[in-house]
């Protein structure tokens, strides 16, 4: 299986040249910053703001990677939210696991979408159908109280649309014990594989089914806690986020 998702060119998995329409590797164009470009299967990227926004603005959860404080490299998945081109992490597992946020962390941050298993008809050219972005940058901490209040309200409606107007707004004692993260869309790259398998001319006559086995996240039955004395809400009953089925 090749590994697609790769935005990068060091890759451990075959170095299939297959491309999204079976041709060769394509060139990156527009790319913002080096460390950025996607190298391997470069036709597959982009660097167009409006997909990365909308690969963002479809996730739940973050992958965000830095150096911890010991120097050695740490990958932690927490939640974020987006405000034009800032995304808000929610810090907090980071900020224990640094010495100082004051001066900023060096961090990347990857959001992955999975939409399908890609079955062909040799174990090489199975691959997955995917969207993904990953971003580079120096996060910075938000201190000021309003921002991050707002980054916080970002985050609940980023998961639950509706949700927020509905809660009560955060004391100062909460602000101050959660800590967030800002970072800019400036060094940012999407990479997309969709469709079927492609396969070596010689095994297409093999009797191996082959295909794509899509794959979706889905909603069930709202499940109320003990404590509850309330119907449940219209943005629960009727919860709707692009990719999601009912």
């Amino acid at each position: 299986m090749a590994g697609d998702l790769q935005h990068d060119n060091d890759s451990i998995e075959n170095d299939s040249t297959e491309s999204a329409d079976g041709h060769g590797p394509g060139q990156a164009i527009g790319a913002p910053s080096e460390r950025t470009v996607v190298h391997r299967l470069g036709e597959r990227a982009s660097y167009e703001l409006d997909q990365i926004r909308a690969i963002l603005d479809e996730g739940f959860v973050c992958h965000l990677g830095f150096n911890g404080r010991d120097g050695r490299p740490v990958v932690i998945p927490t939640t974020y939210g987006r405000l034009g081109d800032t995304v808000y992490v929610h810090g907090s597992p980071a900020a224990g696991m640094v010495r100082s946020l004051k001066d900023g962390l060096d961090v990347s941050m990857a959001v992955t979408h999975v939409d399908g298993l890609v079955l062909a008809r040799s174990a090489f050219h199975h691959s997955i159908n995917y969207r993904s972005v990953v971003l580079f940058g120096m996060a910075r901490e938000v201190t000021d109280l309003a921002e991050k209040a707002a980054a916080l309200d970002a985050i609940v409606e980023h998961i639950v649309p509706g949700r927020r107007a509905l809660l009560r707004p955060n004391t100062k004692k909460e602000l101050a014990a959660t800590s967030v993260l800002a970072l800019g869309l400036h060094e940012a790259s999407a990479k997309v594989r969709s469709g079927p398998p492609v396969d070596d001319e010689e095994d297409l006559s093999a009797t191996v089914w082959a295909g794509e086995l899509p794959l979706r996240v889905q909603t069930s039955t709202p499940v109320p806690d003990q404590f509850n004395s309330v119907a449940v809400p219209a943005h629960v009953l009727e919860y709707q986020r692009r990719g999601l089925t009912r």
